[in-house]
């Protein structure tokens, strides 16, 4: 979805855009920031650039922008033994503020998709010993 210049985006000598790509770039950095995020999940096509050698910034990231207002989704991957509603509502914070800083839009929503949980790596799922933990 492209955007439409506001009025307040007019200026004496023409007209100030801002691209969907800029937004989602912006969404993607202020997640990242977080604490407790181990990475964005995009998919298939954004892990092949990954592994290509180009990094994606807006990997994980969708939004939807009209003339004053944006809609984000991002999709995560947190690291294991965080609290997952802390983490997700630090990343719609973050990528509010982010987003509405920079641009001026007003963002209306900021959707959190948790779609894996990063162990580092000299802990694997079957390494772990549950019964210790759950009681």
């Amino acid at each position: 979805m492209s955007t439409v210049p506001s009025e307040s985006e007019r200026t004496d000598i023409g007209e100030i855009q801002i691209a969907p790509e800029v937004i989602e770039v912006i969404a993607g950095l202020a997640t990242v920031e977080v604490k407790g995020v181990a990475g964005m999940s995009g998919g298939f096509a954004g892990g092949i650039a990954e592994l290509l050698g180009r990094k994606n910034l807006s990997k994980g990231v969708k939004v939807e922008v009209g003339q004053r207002e944006a809609a984000v989704d991002v999709s995560v991957i947190i690291e294991y033994g965080q609290r997952l509603p802390e983490v997700a509502t630090e990343i719609q914070r973050n990528v509010k503020r982010s987003i509405e800083m920079m641009t001026g839009l007003t963002v209306i929503e900021v959707n959190v998709q948790i779609h894996d949980v990063h162990f580092k790596n000299a802990e694997r799922v079957d390494d772990i010993d549950f019964s210790q933990r759950v009681k």
